[in-house]
């Protein structure tokens, strides 16, 4: 056996690893990305566990990573361990040094006696919570389900937009200032029907709250409609190829073919 035999025997062999590893992942690719997701949304809960448990440095840890994710306001995030799910701006005053900015928002973890925030705000939360549900019913309809047409996705994910620069114009007037604060407009449109805690702040059950929600929801549900059934195709392409190959290859074998 000469040294090029060898080394042609070594490159099939990469080869064949490689394509068998491709074919694995192009027949299981939607439950690795399942579990990823799903740990990756989970992680930001396990922080303020993490917090009241006295292990803060891993909690902190947690925090500096979803923080380039998401502005983790406070007075936007849910809270575990507290007296609330949710706090107003000014129910965190009393617990924060100094006036209540965008950044003391971030900043603040929370307390014992308030709990601690998960890791990133409402909205992020339902939306990639809505892109890990998205995942498992596709896992379910996977043979069914095609991606929808553009207007479709427009349609879901306008509402987010909308809902996000709205608030972020709003708080360029200040914390607690601006139009979608106190939701004035809409009390006037609905002719004050709801109480008053539904129009004004962003704590869980109000308008901004249900908004932040039912928007990232329908975000994250959109994106995983759309992009899911695209890998599906694409996939489908790799492995059909793949197998292609490799029941050619035994074909070869059997006929005693090079």
């Amino acid at each position: 056996m000469t040294s090029g035999t060898i080394s042609g025997d070594r490159s099939r062999a990469i080869v064949l690893r490689l394509q068998r590893g491709i074919l694995t992942l192009s027949r299981h690719w939607l439950a690795w990305v399942n579990l990823a997701w799903g740990m990756f949304v989970g992680l930001p809960w396990l922080a303020p566990i993490l917090m009241k448990s006295g292990a803060t440095s891993l909690g902190q840890a947690i925090y500096a990573v979803y923080g380039r994710f998401c502005h983790q306001m406070a007075n936007r995030s849910f809270f575990l361990f507290g007296t609330q799910p949710t706090y107003s701006y000014t129910e965190l005053l009393a617990h924060m040094s100094g006036a209540a900015t965008m950044l003391r928002l971030k900043a603040f973890t929370g307390a014992p006696e308030l709990g601690y925030k998960v890791a990133w705000s409402d909205r992020m939360v339902a939306m990639y919570s809505g892109v890990f549900v998205g995942g498992l019913v596709f896992a379910l309809l996977r043979r069914r389900l095609r991606s929808p047409s553009w207007p479709v996705v427009a349609l879901m994910i306008a509402p987010m937009i909308i809902d996000g620069v709205t608030h972020f114009i709003s708080d360029l007037a200040g914390i607690g200032q601006g139009f979608r604060y106190s939701n004035a407009w809409l009390a006037t449109l609905t002719g004050n029907r709801f109480a008053e805690s539904f129009y004004i702040g962003t704590e869980l059950g109000s308008f901004n709250s249900w908004m932040r929600l039912i928007t990232g929801l329908l975000f994250g549900l959109a994106t995983a409609w759309l992009m899911y059934p695209a890998f599906e195709g694409s996939f489908r392409g790799v492995r059909q190829a793949l197998e292609s190959r490799r029941q050619l290859a035994k074909t070869h074998v059997q006929r005693g073919e090079p």
